[in-house]
């Protein structure tokens, strides 16, 4: 399955690479987020902007996928990773992440698989007001649970600070800007800038540069496409191909969200 959507990529990303100078200078004034493309459920993915909007009180969203990453010496394989968010007020939701991974040395061609570290956390409203860019606030703990050579070891955090508000009638923006410390080191200041549309009623799409510095020093940038499609308000499907710019990484992935209200 994952050779079929590569090679999908491969061609789509073909001539959207020829262009990578022009879409690496627009990146830096141009930013989006999954929040609307006038759709009715409102996902973190498959984009790496989380969205700036907490789900509805009550309301139970899953948003699950696959994704195939490849880089110098290893390939892994995250089947599946699951974000499950609930709406505990109207300005916060609680959050859990699980992913089972496989990862394959490609010199030794020995692989290892298994859960890695949950992720519990919170997002919180604190802004959302006609006219005005809407702002959240995201935590999440990463707690040392799985076992020793797919784990951390130490406790971790990951924040972010995420703002979006529309461009133009069919153009949405965001951008998240975060720290993240996993225990070691100064930790890690990341970004996410881009921009999003809707195609159609039921398709929409994005191009993203997101990236980090690690120990606020060493600079990993990066940079993503994909499209999303909606079945119904409760039910969206996505796409994504994400490549590194300064750094040897390929991704490739799709997802399905469903809203449980």
């Amino acid at each position: 399955m994952f050779f079929l959507i590569k090679k999908i990529f491969l061609v789509l990303s073909k001539n959207i690479f020829k262009q990578m100078k022009l879409l690496k200078t627009i990146a830096f004034i141009v930013v989006t987020s999954t929040t609307t493309f006038g759709q009715s459920i409102i996902t973190d993915r498959p984009d790496q902007t989380e969205s700036s909007s907490t789900i509805s009180v009550n309301n139970l969203q899953i948003e699950a996928g696959l994704q195939y990453t490849e880089v110098p010496g290893s390939d892994e394989l995250l089947a599946p990773s699951v974000l499950f968010r609930y709406g505990l007020i109207d300005i916060l939701e609680l959050r859990l992440v699980t992913e089972f991974t496989t990862i394959k040395n490609e010199l030794t061609k020995k692989s290892i698989n298994g859960l890695t570290d949950i992720q519990l956390g919170m997002k919180v409203q604190l802004l959302k007001k006609e006219g005005a860019p809407e702002i959240a606030f995201l935590s999440h703990v990463v707690i040392p649970t799985a076992k020793d050579a797919l784990s951390a070891q130490k406790t971790g955090v990951i924040n972010k600070l995420s703002i979006a508000h529309n461009l133009f009638k069919k153009i949405s923006i965001g951008y998240n800007i975060g720290y993240d410390n996993f225990g070691e080191g100064s930790g890690n200041f990341t970004y996410s800038l881009a921009i999003g549309t809707s195609i159609s009623d039921k398709i929409g799409m994005y191009i993203e540069p997101f990236g980090e510095f690690t120990d606020f020093n060493k600079s990993i940038a990066n940079f993503d496409f994909g499209f999303t499609y909606l079945f119904n308000k409760n039910l969206q499907a996505d796409i994504s191909y994400g490549t590194g710019l300064n750094n040897s990484m390929n991704y490739y992935s799709t997802g399905i969200s469903y809203r449980i209200q």
